[in-house]
């Protein structure tokens, strides 16, 4: 176990035993002052020592507000520290609107265009909810990682607070009920569809051409050794990598692997989980052969469905508004007022 984790345990311990405040074995139960709360898991972290089967995760303990962990951190709301089969899990509960500022902290920039600040408010607060309902029995509804939405803790800014309390309660919602509003950094000139992605389509959720040049991620090169490919596909003696097929928005969908002893079918999406999402950006991508290593140009960053972060700065620096950003890349959803 990473010293800083057992640092961040220990730290919350301290408190928990000095208050008095473990509650061993409790099942999780929502309860009514649990209504307007977004609960994050923030660590997730194997603890070999730790007995038991594998059963349903028992709460041992919750913290007051305000508890710094380890680098400083600060999470508002409550800290809670569960266990499971050989893991600890640590919880965040936090009250949604506060949840809301959190991620667009983390997720836009604190200089950003007022209106694509707004827009992106929007989006993480119906993001959080949707996946709220989802997963309303569990002991916790998203996680901190871009793999949901990017949280790190709390981080006050005036300018994000702002927008979040302006746009205060609203999400967007298709037939009155909450979207899953996907959304990624940078399209590359064309958003793709979520059939492409995850195998599952939505109607408000389609492909739209938009420009995102100032992205950093507008274009990009990688060039990545064979032996670092071998070793991320857990694969050896690679001979040829090729494209199979490609998505109907131009991104790549199945790559062909010919070693010295099998031929291999892998979706780029698989590709990029391997070897990891920073070093393969996106799926829209060529590939060369260069000696030992493999030169991959493409462009953007991300999964590609929904709104795209880079466009929606774009957007608002041409005047348009929040409302207008959402519509654009959400065609037939509404903005309501979210009700528990």
């Amino acid at each position: 176990m990473g010293s800083c984790f057992l640092q961040t345990i220990r730290s919350i311990l301290l408190v928990f035993i000095s208050l008095s405040l473990f509650c061993l074995n409790q099942v999780f139960c929502p309860d009514a002052a649990f209504a307007d709360k977004i609960r994050v898991l923030i660590i997730d972290q194997k603890y070999p020592s730790i007995p038991g089967k594998d059963e349903q995760l028992k709460k041992i303990g919750n913290n007051t507000k305000n508890t710094p962990l380890a680098n400083g951190v600060y999470y508002t709301g409550q800290i809670e520290i569960w266990k499971g089969k050989n893991r600890l899990y640590v919880i965040n509960e936090i009250p949604l609107e506060d949840y809301v500022k959190d991620v667009v902290i983390a997720e836009a920039g604190k200089s950003w265009e007022m209106e694509a600040i707004k827009a992106q408010a929007v989006v993480a607060r119906t993001y959080a909810v949707y996946h709220k309902k989802a997963k309303e029995h569990s002991c916790y509804h998203l996680t901190s990682s871009v793999l949901h939405q990017a949280y790190k803790g709390n981080s006050p800014n005036a300018r994000i607070a702002y927008a979040v309390e302006k746009t205060s309660g609203e999400i967007l919602t298709f037939n009155g009920k909450p979207i899953e509003a996907l959304y990624h950094s940078t399209c590359g000139g064309k958003t793709e569809v979520p059939e492409n992605v995850f195998g599952k389509s939505y109607p408000y959720l389609v492909s739209v051409e938009s420009s995102c040049e100032s992205s950093p991620y507008w274009v990009w090169e990688r060039n990545i050794q064979m032996s670092e490919i071998e070793k991320g596909l857990n694969i050896s003696g690679i001979k040829e990598i090729g494209i199979i097929s490609y998505t109907s928005t131009g991104r790549i969908n199945e790559l062909e692997i010919n070693t010295e002893s099998e031929q291999i079918t892998l979706r780029a999406t698989e590709l990029r989980r391997l070897l990891g999402w920073q070093r393969v950006p996106s799926t829209n991508f060529s590939m060369i052969r260069d000696g030992d290593s493999i030169i991959f140009k493409g462009k953007g960053h991300g999964h590609g469905v929904g709104l795209c972060q880079w466009s929606t700065l774009e957007m608002a620096k041409k005047g348009k508004n929040y409302r207008e950003i959402l519509s654009f890349f959400y065609p037939g959803t509404e903005i309501q007022l979210h009700k528990e």
